[in-house]
């Protein structure tokens, strides 16, 4: 895309809404960012002081209406209730649902070469429901996923073994949620299997997956949400689309292996995704994909004809 494309952020007036232009307006690709929300006091604050951020880099940062986000290059949807203290994600759905059908019912008509960016939680269930209400390529539509659970993972394994996190390629895979697990099998530093390196022979891996899942359990009891790390996760995918760099990232995607969106490796350019990347899983591995295939089918059902 070319700089100075049209970025809208749905539901910028909220933390990680915000945080994600912040972080967006933090790199050096100018774009033309977009910030809508239904408080339009707090989103025209918002605007008002991330402009002030954005000058070194050369952003321009406004407020605009769904009507004009529609026609975007690309779409990033953060809006949604907020996860409470204990809450499971799942019991988001549907409450952000009815926030998502309206938001993307506004959008209309949306500019059919588009990318849409799903941040909202159930983030898997909810990129599935966005592409088919939108009517758009499921290239173009895809979600955050694991990117977020993937780096909390790199950084532990870098703290264990004592090198820089992004040597490590070990992915998060299934879902952003409880039913998510680690590629362990396909895990590697430099070439090197994970599973060679002598500080993994005693650690253990389901305790590691667990506090991994359980993170943003502990960051809403401490603080009442998660932002930052979204925030980062948000732009570095935008950044991946205006770009058309072709990092390969964990995201939400359709796989054609899998029948459905999940949560896998995939490249991504100025298209949206330009492929799926299938990783070699053990036969235990296997199980947890299709199970989290499974539950992610089974909740969007509910929604989708």
């Amino acid at each position: 895309m070319a700089p100075g494309c049209k970025v809208a952020v749905i539901g910028s007036a909220g933390n990680v809404g915000a945080s994600v232009v912040f972080s967006l307006v933090n790199t050096t690709y100018p774009a033309d960012i977009m910030m809508v929300d239904v408080n339009q006091r707090l989103v025209r604050g918002q605007a008002m002081d991330l402009a002030d951020a954005a000058w070194p880099t050369g952003h321009r940062v406004r407020t605009a209406n769904l009507k004009e986000a529609g026609q975007a290059d690309l779409i990033i949807i953060t809006a949604g209730a907020r996860q409470q203290p204990g809450e499971l994600r799942d019991g988001l759905l549907d409450r952000n649902y009815e926030i998502l059908h309206s938001i993307l019912s506004g959008l209309k008509p949306v500019n059919p070469n588009a990318v849409v960016l799903m941040i909202s939680n159930p983030v898997d269930v909810l990129t599935g429901i966005a592409q088919n209400i939108t009517g758009l390529p499921k290239s173009q539509v895809f979600g955050s996923g694991t990117l977020l659970d993937s780096g909390r993972l790199r950084n532990y394994l870098a703290k264990l073994i004592n090198v820089r996190q992004t040597s490590i390629h070990c992915h998060v895979l299934g879902e952003h949620g409880d039913s998510q697990f680690v590629g362990w099998s396909s895990a590697r530093i430099g070439g090197v299997k994970l599973d060679q390196f002598p500080e993994m022979q005693t650690i253990d891996k389901a305790k590691i997956e667990h506090d991994i899942a359980r993170t943003a359990y502990d960051i809403i009891e401490a603080k009442g949400a998660t932002y930052y790390g979204v925030g980062v996760c948000g732009a570095i995918l935008a950044t991946s689309v205006l770009q058309n760099q072709h990092d390969i990232r964990s995201v939400c995607c359709h796989s054609t292996k899998w029948g459905g969106y999940v949560s896998t490796p995939a490249v991504i350019c100025s298209r949206g995704i330009d492929r799926v990347l299938e990783l070699d899983l053990d036969n235990e591995e296997t199980e947890k994909m299709e199970h989290a295939v499974e539950r992610i089918k089974g909740q969007t059902k509910r929604f989708v004809e």
